[in-house]
């Protein structure tokens, strides 16, 4: 049965960095071959800046951008909507108590609220899930066992 599971930013845009990428990423992008991933709605602008910094730095060119945000478009990601009132209140509130960033603590809650683990390779977001007994979603190498 395919799961769902929170994915964050760090874990999305190691697939686009050869020199960031590492086996869990790699993993996680295995399981989306079965399973589906949603992220909260400040998601597309933080992929899209990550691309548009690698850009300035020269790290990556235009048609490497547009190339993998045309992969990113294949993948099973849902983008879910979030109302201004609740990213001004609690996931605002959620940040300032385990001091992470409005955007990190957005993953934080989304997992918190729809009960799905996390996928995250930042160390902060880590640490705050478990302190919020949100499970870090397992990336299996095999697929025939659950992921």
């Amino acid at each position: 049965m395919a799961e769902t599971f929170v994915i964050d930013n760090s874990i999305v845009m190691a697939w686009c960095f050869q020199d960031e990428s590492n086996q869990y990423s790699d993993d996680i992008l295995g399981c989306l071959e079965y399973s589906t991933a949603i992220v909260p709605s400040i998601w597309p602008l933080e992929v899209g800046n990550v691309l548009l910094v690698a850009e300035r730095r020269k790290r990556l060119r235009e048609a490497d951008s547009i190339r993998f945000l045309a992969l990113l478009a294949q993948l099973p990601i849902i983008v879910e909507q979030e109302t201004p009132e609740r990213m001004l209140k609690e996931i605002l509130s959620l940040a300032r108590s385990h001091k992470l960033s409005s955007y990190d603590a957005s993953y934080l809650d989304l997992s918190m609220r729809k009960g799905l683990p996390l996928a995250t390779l930042d160390e902060n977001l880590i640490s705050a899930a478990k302190d919020c007994r949100v499970p870090l979603k397992k990336a299996n190498k095999n697929r025939d066992e659950k992921h």
